[in-house]
């Protein structure tokens, strides 16, 4: 039992809730008319929509500014999503900077909660705090998030993409979430584990720290190329500088020196990274949440693993993973008073169990409940969910598992079905098979497949073909009674299989009794499994008397018999169960099961027994089928069999031992961009764990990868089933029942051109380098050139710092089309920002003045193979149909034909 706390204007409430009540009284009139028209222009289509707030209105911020966040500043993050079958759903995050006020605090709380009210009440919301944000709010922001310095106080006004009055230097850090830090420009700010962009304006240059690796490094690029393309209309260039080999880019050294002056001394130290998140924290608990004579309770319900019948629709409940995150749960039924102060309460509690103010705060509303969420459950289901594709049913002592029907072309077509299906095809693929003896592997007789003993460990190769091409798994069966060695010894055999197919097979371990859904499937209905003893050819194995076997299955995909033991309660009024004796064969059908399960069972008897079958109906049993089990007994009759376990969203984590520790991230929203080459991740689909390896993980994360799928499954909140399969699988090779879980899987992504290496030779293409020269005394230099600050996308304008230019005088030089080779002075270095278009004053010309002109007709000095860069912006898409930015993404054969088109060549 958590305490008693006091009345709400009392401790531990009174840091907090006063404030936000203050705020909200100060700001009551402005909420109740006013606000009214801002949520008339709130979309409902998919995407992403944020607000600032500034003089406590909500205030858009235009697509460019995405992910740009000033310190000193509130947002709200709506992010509406179409869900297949289920509808719309959405989320709403609340970002705090480190410097915003107390009064744009709350006056965010309370647009939050009133934009949920206006969006009738289901979506989550979320608290996000400066450099702690959530995955899933990291997760709109595949290229990074950056902080700028500053805030409201200095007034908003229309940004200008093509505006290139910039001067600062970015701090890069992360691999998977990237944060990009404004900080002095200066040689002081740098060190040798990370990154740095100097954003010039015209001019990018990437600065790699010595110790930083290929993932930061591509990731820094991707968000340099952010910056062009949404800030700057796509009209600026890239470069870079590897800094332990500086002296091959002595163009762009030329640069940083002269705009941050020479070095004085060596660089600092790697800083280290921030610890990521931990997979998941095994101390769960439930708190009920509810007002007792105006005081507010906080009572504790229970621990893990809890259960979805803890939750009742009229109140409001508290999750807490010791403190990592804090999850509030609203039932449909609970008072309006207490849904509007969901969020109050969990600030408030975090306050009073002494948690970081960073703490992780989600609030939902029953039926709109987050994956994470339904994660910490034992078991959960939907209101209204009926049985579809992919639904599963629990694995207990008198549940089913249903089979769908499906063709084998369709699973090859769509991955996704195959996904919930866990089925890569039909089971008509080739197998072989072998067994462990003497740690060595001995290929077992076609005629006994399908027969497992639990003495024994065996070696499944399954072969099929996609597209004519050949796919393999390879599943590794434990016996529940293998030595220790055998066991072993799969494990390295595997290994040696895997190595003479090339790495090409998906390595599943299959623990006995938990054999998945397309093991079932190979065997084509004959699958056996003997509870002891081995399948060595000249060893016998004990009889012991009759023998009993649970029969499961509608037809030859999902059929096994599992032996069990020989007594009356170990029989199943849902099951088929076949009773071997010395003499006799008895096949003893309970009253709930089906007759597609009798055809099965009677199948599965000429597999076990050659002898004479009779069969026995429940309720009709002779005297000798009870002496042969030893008498009767009470067993299992309860017909409310099939208990639904509706699938659980799937949930992907990366494990990495970057910061010298093993540890795993959860990656929101995810896509296959997500699998981090130098990483293994880890896919997890509840009924089946994934570990996909990265062609440069290196060997530690991917032995420590085996271990970590177990140490997660046996923490789990819910309480999982350790011995869940777990398949491993290999960059390259992966089946559809991996594939199908991500959308638009791309099989040929890793072999185009797309890796680091590729993406900074095009950066550094020397053609490109001499398209321009830039002067370093250009205007977007210096701020007194063009008077007027600079207003970064999305946020305030701030007058970037006055910066003395090293190696010569700071007098503006005016640089158009006609003149695009000016005086220079002894600063000045060759780069490559575009086109003339990138000029710091650029004259634009009318399109009569280049359209089907011959060269000789043009104006002087204009290039005849760039005419488009002399266009303004709304000629440029008027005569090409296309943005800037985006024609120049376009491969050079289209260009080329959208300029004949245009007139333009």
């Amino acid at each position: 039992m958590e305490p008693r706390f006091g009345s709400k204007n009392e401790k531990p409430w009174s840091k907090e809730r006063p404030s936000l009540r203050q705020t909200q009284h100060k700001f009551s009139r402005m909420m109740s008319d006013d606000n009214q028209d801002t949520f008339k222009s709130v979309s409902r289509k998919p995407g992403l929509q944020i607000w600032t707030i500034n003089n406590m209105q909500m205030v858009p911020v235009p697509a460019q500014g995405f992910g740009n966040f000033f310190e000193g500043d509130c947002y709200i993050v709506l992010f509406m999503s179409q869900s297949k079958g289920s509808g719309q759903s959405a989320d709403i995050h609340y970002w705090i900077g480190n410097s915003s006020s107390q009064d744009e605090q709350g006056a965010a709380a309370i647009f939050v909660t009133q934009l949920d009210e206006h969006l009738g009440g289901g979506p989550v919301q979320y608290r996000e705090v400066q450099g702690n944000e959530s995955p899933r709010f990291r997760s709109y922001f595949k290229n990074g998030l950056i902080y700028k310095k500053g805030g409201v106080a200095s007034g908003f006004h229309h940004v200008d993409t093509n505006v290139y009055n910039v001067l600062r230097l970015l701090h890069v850090k992360g691999r998977k979430h990237v944060t990009a830090s404004e900080v002095e420009v200066s040689w002081s700010s740098f060190n040798n584990g990370d990154i740095f962009l100097l954003d010039m304006g015209k001019a990018i240059v990437q600065w790699n720290g010595p110790q930083s690796n290929r993932r930061e490094k591509l990731k820094a690029v991707l968000l340099a190329q952010d910056i062009r393309d949404r800030e700057r209309g796509g009209r600026a260039q890239i470069g870079v500088v590897e800094g332990d080999d500086e002296k091959d880019s002595p163009e762009l050294m030329k640069v940083l020196m002269a705009v941050l002056g020479q070095r004085a001394g060596p660089l600092k130290e790697a800083l280290p990274d921030d610890r990521p998140d931990e997979v998941q924290n095994t101390s769960v608990r439930l708190y009920h949440v509810f007002e007792n004579s105006g005081n507010l309770v906080v009572q504790e319900v229970a621990t893990q693993p809890l259960t979805q019948d803890l939750l009742h629709s009229s109140d409001c409940y508290i999750l807490d993973q010791r403190g990592s995150s804090v999850m509030v749960w609203k039932g449909k039924q609970a008072s309006q008073e207490e849904r509007k102060e969901a969020l109050n309460r969990a600030v408030g509690y975090i306050k009073a169990k002494n948690y970081p103010s960073s703490t992780s705060v989600k609030v939902m509303t029953e039926g709109g409940e987050s994956a994470m969420f339904k994660h910490m459950f034992k078991s959960w289901s939907d209101r209204g969910q009926t049985q579809g594709l992919g639904s599963t049913y629990s694995m207990g002592k008198i549940a089913k598992v249903e089979q769908v029907k499906f063709d084998v072309m369709e699973l090859h077509a769509r991955p996704e079905l195959a996904a919930q299906q866990r089925m890569v095809d039909d089971g008509s693929g080739d197998v072989k098979v072998w067994r462990i003896e003497d740690l060595e592997l001995a290929e077992v007789n076609p005629s006994t497949y399908g027969q497992f003993y639990g003495g024994d460990c065996y070696l499944v190769l399954y072969t099929y073909q996609i597209s004519n091409q050949q796919q393999y798994i390879l599943y590794m069966w434990q016996g529940r009674h293998a030595t220790k060695d055998e066991i072993t010894a799969s494990a390295y055999q595997a290994v040696d299989v895997d190595n003479k197919y090339n790495g090409a097979p998906v390595q599943v371990r299959v623990v006995m009794g938990k054999e998945p859904r397309h093991f079932l499937a190979i065997f084509k209905g004959k699958l056996v499994i003997f509870e002891g003893g081995t399948g060595r050819p000249g060893v016998a194995n004990p009889e012991g008397g009759a023998r009993l076997f649970q029969v499961r299955g509608t037809n030859e995909m999902n059929t096994k018999a599992t032996e069990v033991p020989s007594r009356a309660s170990s029989l199943n009024t849902n099951d088929v169960f076949l009773l071997k004796t010395d003499h006799m064969c008895f096949l003893w059908y309970g009253k709930g099961c089906n007759g597609d399960e009798r055809v099965m069972g009677r199948a599965m008897s000429d597999v076990l027994s050659k002898q004479d079958k009779q069969v026995v109906m429940e309720g009709q049993e002779p005297a000798e089928f009870w002496v042969n089990l030893g008498g009767k007994a009470p067993y299992a009759s309860d017909k409310r069999l099939q208990k639904e376990e509706p699938p659980h969203s799937p949930r992907l984590f990366e494990c990495s031992n970057q910061i010298g520790t093993f540890r795993m991230t959860e990656v929101e929203d995810f896509a296959q961009s997500d699998l981090d080459e130098e990483d293994v991740m880890l896919l997890d689909t509840w009924e089946e764990i994934f570990l996909w390896v990265g062609n440069s993980a290196n060997q530690y994360e991917t032995k420590e990868a085996w271990n970590s799928a177990q140490d997660y499954l046996r923490t789990h909140p819910a309480g999982r089933d350790p011995d869940t399969p777990v398949l491993f699988v290999k960059q390259g090779f992966e089946p559809p029942t991996f594939t199908g879980w991500f959308t638009a899987w791309d099989p040929h992504k890793w072999s185009g051109g797309n890796s680091y290496e590729e993406m900074k030779k095009k950066l550094s293409d020397p053609a490109s380098l001499s398209q321009i020269t830039v002067d370093l005394n250009n205007t977007n230099l210096n701020k007194s050139a063009v008077g007027g600050g600079y207003g970064a996308p999305g946020g305030p304008a701030s007058s970037p710092p006055s910066y003395r230019i090293h190696g010569g005088d700071l007098s503006p030089r005016p640089s158009t089309p006609s003149s695009p080779s000016t005086q220079r002075n002894s600063a000045s270095v060759t780069l490559s920002p575009s086109s003339p278009s990138t000029g710091g004053s650029v004259m634009f010309l009318a399109p009569e003045l280049l359209v089907n002109k011959t060269p000789d007709e043009l104006p002087a000095d204009v290039d005849p193979g760039l005419r488009e860069d002399y266009l303004s912006d709304k000629d440029f898409e008027n005569l090409l149909g296309t943005t800037r930015a985006d024609f120049k993404r376009l491969p050079k054969w289209r260009q080329s034909d959208m300029k004949k088109k245009a007139g333009l060549f």
